[in-house]
């Protein structure tokens, strides 16, 4: 049977988006690659048309992941005012109860990052690449008359901040507990914020 041009991308792209969405719900280790194609519609077998292992989908899912966070932060940052008001909108935008209560659609590094740190090279340098290209993205809302190794720096911490209480948040069984620690989050990220 003949296909179209372009159902093979179109297949693949849909195994990708799939595997975000299921690594970032249930975690890498937890997910198989047979469900994992079922509920692409796809059967076990034509897995290997399109990877070559599991580690090459956890790769391209992680990329399209990543990208996907930094597009919908993007988002977030062309709603709000430059300056403060940017920060201010990327740390609500991170912190929020919709984000907590739907990893699958969420950030991939909170999701997936004690996993990532145990994957092959090759999927770790995917990851830094993307860390970087995110982390600059938080750099570049802090005010712009700071120097550039600052801005890093600050974004770093501000990241690191926000993926940290998002992370709890989603751990604990408590919802008033869990709604707490994402408005210490907002506090604390504010005042590294400085605003």
């Amino acid at each position: 049977m003949r296909f179209e041009k372009g159902h093979k991308e179109q297949t693949r792209q849909r195994i990708i988006e799939t595997a975000a969405q299921k690594f970032r719900k249930d975690g890498v280790a937890a997910t198989g690659i047979a469900g994992l194609m079922a509920e692409a519609g796809l059967t076990h077998g034509g897995f290997y048309a399109h990877f070559t292992s599991k580690e090459d989908l956890v790769r391209a899912a992680l990329e399209a992941a990543l990208d996907q966070t930094t597009a919908s932060r993007q988002q977030a940052l062309a709603s709000a005012q430059p300056g403060t008001e940017s920060l201010e909108a990327l740390i609500r935008f991170y912190l929020r109860p919709a984000h907590r209560d739907t990893p699958e659609q969420g950030c991939a590094a909170a999701a997936l990052i004690s996993e990532i740190a145990r994957h092959e090279p090759e999927t770790r340098a995917a990851f830094t690449a993307r860390l970087r290209g995110l982390l600059e993205q938080f750099a570049s809302v802090f005010p712009p008359e700071a120097d550039p190794e600052a801005r890093r720096r600050a974004a770093i911490g501000l990241f690191g901040t926000l993926l940290g209480c998002l992370q709890m948040a989603r751990a604990v069984d408590d919802p008033v507990f869990s709604d707490q620690i994402l408005a210490s989050g907002v506090e604390a990220a504010r005042r590294l914020a400085n605003i």
